[in-house]
């Protein structure tokens, strides 16, 4: 049963020091190229923002963290992050990227937001990855990455519904948990299916 890796927005700004780090991001890097050699194919995401993201809450001269209303739902307006072609929005230094097979970039649509791996923010517009990963063969996904309690959880919830196997390994992830959104994604990843490990 071929399997992947799919390594979930390892990026400066979402590590220590970055524009919207996560509390530990750096520390899970050593271990998930540890385990690329285990799997068949490995997938990095890549969280790819033009500037002045409608995501970005300087777009609205609003706070971060702020919630807003966008025509797809309701929205958490960032601190402006991972832009493309910056520092931030690169893969952390120590991250091994020559095994992979595959590197998605997402939410580089500027009037969307783009958590999952499989679907921008308005559950319909795919990123192309599950194609390319049926074509493959590839049913059985292991996740880690950044944040646990976001892009790891909607990558994993999206990847269950399209019927995948999924398990997400949660030693080699770490979560914002803002306002009670690690409870909340890890109920929701285990209501759709997904393996906690």
């Amino acid at each position: 049963m071929p399997r992947a890796l799919i390594v979930i927005d390892v990026q400066n700004d979402f590590c220590p020091g970055g524009a919207l780090a996560v509390g530990g991001g750096d520390e899970i890097v050593a271990g998930i190229n540890a385990h690329m050699a285990e799997f068949d194919a490995v997938v990095l995401t890549q969280d790819w923002h033009p500037a002045g993201h409608s995501s970005f809450a300087s777009s609205h001269g609003a706070e971060p963290m702020s919630l807003t209303q966008m025509p797809y739902g309701p929205q958490v307006l960032w601190p402006d992050h991972c832009i493309q072609g910056s520092t931030g929005a690169e893969f952390h230094k120590d991250l091994a990227t020559d095994p992979a097979d595959l590197i998605i970039r997402k939410g580089y649509n500027p009037a969307i937001d783009s958590y999952s791996a499989f679907f921008e923010n308005d559950h319909t517009t795919p990123t192309g990855l599950e194609g390319y990963l049926r074509t493959r063969g590839i049913t059985n996904l292991t996740m880690v990455g950044l944040a646990l309690d976001f892009c790891v959880n909607y990558s994993a919830v999206d990847a269950a519904k399209l019927g995948f196997d999924v398990t997400v390994d949660q030693s080699l992830c770490r979560a914002i948990d803002f306002d009670g959104s690690l409870a909340a994604a890890l109920d929701g990843m285990r209501d759709a299916g997904v393996t906690l490990g």
